[in-house]
């Protein structure tokens, strides 16, 4: 039933009121939406982002081993001033000068104020976080994923810590990954004033009065205020505290040790650090007024008197040799390749870290150097170095190697005549014109080792030209003559120094082989000679490539070494301050010449040093040594044009020693530069032999390997014996037979044109006269 009552009347609303407030609740509920929605989805990315970088930073400290207990005492706690070198008998050579230099103190050597100060200024929450500041990480993490900023973040004093002591200083995020969990290792085994007192003994302060770069708050302390670092006031503290951030700019001192003129920014850093501290509540009101009103610069030293302890070519040479192995060894550990290590920046990291390393952990590097034999070196340079002057009254220097043949190991060496007047170390440093040194290692070797030759296989010593480049129809001379005009043996050709010869049998080796850099990549570069294109020139077979005296001397020990390549070395091994091993050399012989080869070249070097055409050195040591002299010694000399570069390389079966000797602006030396080397050698080789008699044993003899083909061949032609059939005529072969030594191959059958190198009418002079050196002047240049 419907009731009759009047309904409410219902009041009508404005319909444009209606429409704006209908729109409006509408717009704000879109905007509401859509702000829910950006919110969430900005919410996730973030989540997406963090999760993107948890997974980024996993990925990239993967592999990384967390520090031991041990690890962390030995290698964040343990400061030391210095490392050792040693002589191979464990005696000292000298401490390393560290740079920065540094003394270790232990924390309650140190003043509070300046652990305050370091505190307040690097790390205020020091005391409460765990190693890193958890916000600094997320921050690195976002900003190295989404690229919207730095991917470093702040460094606590743990980090910084880890990173001064393990790592390198690379800057890339890996390295800062792996500095955030190790920091939080170290957190786990040290205390924070362990901590905080190796930050203080590790950390760069600048100079000190005598611009000396100094490292470590105790030579801080002494080095800039002259007191202990204990006894430092707040002034002084908050002075030092300031310094590692920007070292040498804060530093007051020049490299000098000279006050600057101006150093207000270092003042104005320390007012700085008192700041922080007061701000941080580490110091009061009115101390931090009387501290920063205090003129610091009364307390500054004045200039100081540097001493400078007197070093040569052992320490430099040593030192320098032990940073660029551990460089090697810690770029290997890092997967880092022979090839990238090439690179200057990646190298320069590397050889950074292991300078820092040598100067600051207390390393013992071992050498091979024998005390007595490298003094007995020096003497003898200082002694016999006259001797080899030329009347120039320009100084003719020398440099030295002694290497025993067996192990490549450096006994001794001579860097120059006189260090404190020439640091060029002549030894290892210089490259000059090997000359006719390089014949057996570049020329009769190959030959010999290839078949080409036997011992007594005739190669032309007419006069001839060049064929090639620049010097195509230039004469090509022997030292003494324009050529001997017969076709000489092999070992006569050696024991004569014949360049014509030489030549000659360079070419048929590149010309057999197709190849000019064929001997450099078979031979040469398994002995460490540096690479060049002048190898495959006409004239490389007279030794115009430069090499150093220690290349040399390492070639001729492997032909000494029954043709195995020992490469010579200077460190046995190194060890840091708790005995680990951290480089220990390891022999790795490679042959480059088979053993036939190798003995055959050091019965033919042999008759160099007994018949004496381009050396007196024997007969020299029979009148200064009888018993040295009846040691069986094999070798070679080389001059080089204008006499600027001679050699003399000498082995004996157990060691080689070799000497270059010139004048540093490459100028010519004066006749007879031969002998004097010679002279010098043998006065040289008696004055080793005075204290390490045991080194040279006349009993040891160079024998010629069983697997030497000994053949019989003609005198005359160096092939296998026979008539020679020449324009339908059997021709008669002057002379008997010899025996000719081969590594491998053998003689060919007799011949008219038997030798290597040569024109027909050199062939027809040399049967004309039955062998015999014409002496005929008509020009027989081909």
């Amino acid at each position: 039933m419907v009731s009759k009552k009047n309904p409410k009347k219902i009041k009508k609303k404005n319909p444009q009121r209606l429409g704006g407030s209908f729109f409006l609740n509408v717009s704000i509920s879109v905007v509401k939406s859509l702000l829910l929605g950006f919110t969430t989805v900005l919410f996730l990315a973030g989540m997406l982002a963090l999760g993107i970088g948890v997974g980024y930073f996993a990925n990239l400290v993967e592999g990384t081993s967390s520090l031991t207990k041990t690890d962390v005492r030995q290698d964040i706690s343990n400061v030391n001033e210095g490392s050792l070198l040693k002589y191979d008998d464990g005696q000292n050579i000298a401490t390393i000068n560290t740079d920065p230099i540094r003394q270790k103190v232990d924390g309650d050597e140190i003043s509070p104020w300046v652990k305050k100060a370091i505190v307040a200024t690097e790390d205020e929450y020091f005391y409460k976080h765990k190693g890193v500041v958890p916000k600094a990480v997320i921050r690195a993490l976002l900003g190295e994923v989404t690229g919207l900023g730095s991917g470093s973040g702040g460094s606590t004093l743990t980090q910084q810590l880890v990173k001064q002591q393990v790592l390198t200083s690379e800057t890339s995020f890996k390295r800062k990954a792996n500095e955030i969990l190790l920091a939080m290792d170290v957190e786990k085994y040290l205390s924070k004033d362990e901590i905080l007192t190796a930050y203080l003994n590790i950390s760069p302060f600048g100079r000190n009065n005598k611009g000396q770069n100094i490292a470590g708050v105790e030579e801080a302390a002494q080095g800039i205020f002259g007191v202990d670092a204990k006894d430092l006031s707040l002034a002084q503290s908050a002075f030092i505290a300031g310094l590692p951030q920007s070292p040498i700019v804060y530093s007051p001192y020049t490299n000098t040790g000279e006050l600057k003129d101006d150093y207000s920014l270092g003042i104005e850093r320390q007012r700085n650090v008192l700041f922080n501290m007061y701000r941080e509540g580490a110091i009061s009101k009115d101390r931090y007024e009387k501290a920063v009103n205090y003129d610091i610069s009364n307390d500054f030293l004045p200039q100081g008197e540097l001493t400078v302890d007197e070093h040569g070519f052992l320490y430099y040479t040593v030192y320098n040799e032990a940073i660029n192995l551990l460089a090697k060894e810690a770029a290997k550990k890092d997967g880092v390749s022979d090839a990238d290590f090439e690179n200057e920046s990646v190298s320069n990291r590397y050889v950074e870290q292991a300078t820092l390393s040598i100067q600051n952990q207390g390393l013992t590097i071992n050498s091979t150097i024998n005390r007595n034999i490298y003094d007995a070196m020096q003497q003898s340079v200082t002694s016999y170095g006259s001797y080899l002057d030329d009347g120039s009254g320009v100084t003719v220097e020398t440099g030295s190697v002694l290497m025993d043949n067996k192990t490549g190991k450096i006994y001794g060496f001579i860097g120059s005549r006189d260090y404190s007047t020439n640091q060029l170390n002549h030894a290892f440093d210089t490259s000059r014109q090997a000359a006719s040194s390089i014949k057996p290692l570049l020329v009769y070797g190959p030959a010999i080792d290839q078949g080409l030759i036997g011992s007594e296989s005739r190669i032309s010593d007419y006069p001839t030209t060049y064929q090639e480049g620049k010097n195509n129809g230039k004469r090509l001379k022997n030292a003494t003559n324009n050529g001997t005009r017969t076709f000489l043996t092999a070992r006569d050709a050696i024991v004569q120094s014949s360049n014509i010869s030489a030549y000659h049998l360079y070419q048929d080796i590149l010309t057999q082989k197709g190849s000019t850099s064929y001997v450099y990549d078979t031979y040469l570069s398994k002995m460490n000679f540096p690479e060049a294109s002048s190898w495959g020139l006409e004239s490389a077979a007279l030794g115009t490539t430069g090499v150093s005296t220690l290349t040399e001397v390492n070639g001729f020990q492997t032909l000494a070494n029954e043709g195995v390549y020992q490469e010579g070395y200077l460190i046995d091994s190194i060890t840091n301050a708790n005995g680990k091993t951290l480089y220990e050399h390891e022999s790795k012989g490679t042959e480059v010449f088979s053993k036939a080869t190798a003995s055959i070249m050091n019965d033919m070097m042999r008759s160099v040093i007994d018949e004496q055409e381009t050396t007196p050195f024997k007969s020299i040591l029979y009148s200064t040594n009888n018993t040295l002299a009846s040691v069986d010694w094999v070798g070679k000399t080389g001059t080089a044009d204008d006499s600027a570069d001679n050699w003399l390389i000498v082995s004996s079966p157990s060691l080689t020693l070799g000497s270059w000797t010139g004048k540093d602006d490459n100028s010519a030396m004066a006749d007879g530069t031969g002998n004097r080397t010679a002279t010098y050698m043998a006065y040289l080789a008696n004055q080793i032999y005075s204290v390490a008699p045991s080194l040279f044993d006349p009993k040891e003899k160079f024998e010629l390997d069983d697997s030497v083909k000994k053949e019989k061949v003609s005198e005359f032609t160096g092939l296998k014996e026979g008539k020679v059939a020449f324009e339908g005529k059997n021709i008669s072969v002057p002379g008997g037979d010899t025996t000719s030594l081969w590594a491998t191959g053998g003689p060919a059958d007799n011949t008219y044109k038997f030798g290597i190198g040569g024109t027909d009418a050199n062939y027809k002079n040399y049967w004309d006269n039955k062998g015999n050196n014409s002496s005929d002047d008509e020009d027989d240049d081909e």
